[in-house]
């Protein structure tokens, strides 16, 4: 398979036909061997009557049907898992991306880069409820993430399926997506992409998201820079607390012994105890982070690393995505 679409579904029954006609069209100029998956959400319109119709009328349409209602990143993981492609774009079903933008993702994408994300550069979305929390979120995801990109949430994204689908999405993680795929060494660029005002249905997003994205985003960066390695989070404040909570204490003894100084009653011996005992419960915490971190490597099997390509010698396990071509070249006699 060439090229699979991956569609995550919600609610959206007055917008399918459109959208399957739009994405079939493209397609079709494409060429090559084309599927295009989509997922419905757990939907309680008529939205699974209408993919159900759109599938007898195309068999390259696949439909997974989840049991309920699982948000946006389960869906979405649902779909790559059941992508077959050596491309793999997304796209949202809401009508707003506009199918006629995955030629030049996938041109973008034979340039030798292995993700390309949508920058919605004119969004037709509402300024304060969805657009200036979108502009200071990807600033910060940004800034946190070490990868700058103009708009994390955009649902346009073309990838290498084996990247795609060496993805664990959780929570919240498919607006993170470009920074679990920068982690693993992945080239990721963003080109400007058409977004188009909603006409049929209703948003699923709002301000109420804003508190789940920012525990996500506290996720992300723990995975990306610190999942090998949790002493290096909680050992360095654990020092440092502990560290002042001993001289506090050697600095109240001497008070004490040499100028004899009453401290029942001074509330700086409080905070060296206080200190003492945080800085041996956080470096505590991170030898047991340490532990599980081991444990969830070693009982899957899970390498501390991602091999891009190897040449020569035995071909790498099946697991291991060559970022560029995913090719391998064997030993030649």
């Amino acid at each position: 398979m060439d090229i699979s679409v991956v569609i995550p579904v919600y609610n959206e029954a007055d917008n399918l036909v459109a959208l399957h006609e739009e994405l079939r069209a493209v397609l079709r100029r494409l060429g090559g061997s084309t599927e295009v998956i989509v997922v419905d959400d757990g939907s309680t319109d008529a939205t699974a009557a209408v993919l159900e119709r759109l599938c007898d009328q195309d068999p390259s349409l696949t439909v997974v049907r989840l049991s309920r209602n699982f948000g946006q990143t389960a869906a979405l993981a649902a779909g790559l898992a059941h992508a077959r492609g050596e491309v793999i774009v997304t796209l949202d079903g809401d009508l707003q991306s506009d199918p006629a933008d995955i030629p030049r993702l996938i041109a973008k994408l034979e340039e030798g880069h292995d993700l390309v994300n949508g920058w919605r550069v004119e969004r037709q979305d509402t300024f304060v409820t969805r657009r200036l929390p979108s502009t200071l979120a990807n600033r910060l995801i940004s800034f946190t993430t070490r990868l700058k990109l103009h708009d994390y949430g955009c649902p346009v994204k073309a990838f290498r399926g084996g990247l795609a689908r060496s993805l664990r999405l959780y929570g919240e993680m498919h607006r993170f997506i470009p920074a679990l795929a920068g982690d693993l060494g992945a080239s990721v660029v963003e080109i400007p992409v058409n977004h188009r005002p909603r006409v049929r249905g209703a948003s699923k997003y709002g301000l109420s998201r804003t508190p789940r994205v920012l525990l996500d985003l506290v996720t992300v960066k723990f995975m990306t820079s610190y999942l090998t390695r949790p002493i290096h989070v909680f050992g360095f404040p654990g020092i440092v607390a502990a560290m002042v909570g001993t001289l506090l204490t050697v600095y109240l003894g001497i008070e004490r012994l040499v100028r004899g100084v009453a401290l029942a009653d001074r509330p700086i011996l409080l905070l060296a105890i206080l200190l003492c005992l945080v800085g041996v419960q956080f470096i505590a915490l991170g030898l047991l982070g340490e532990m599980l971190a081991r444990l969830y490597h070693e009982s899957q099997g899970k390498p501390v690393y991602v091999v891009r390509e190897v040449l020569g010698g035995a071909p790498p396990p099946a697991s291991v995505w060559a970022a560029q071509d995913r090719r391998v070249v064997s030993s030649r006699s």
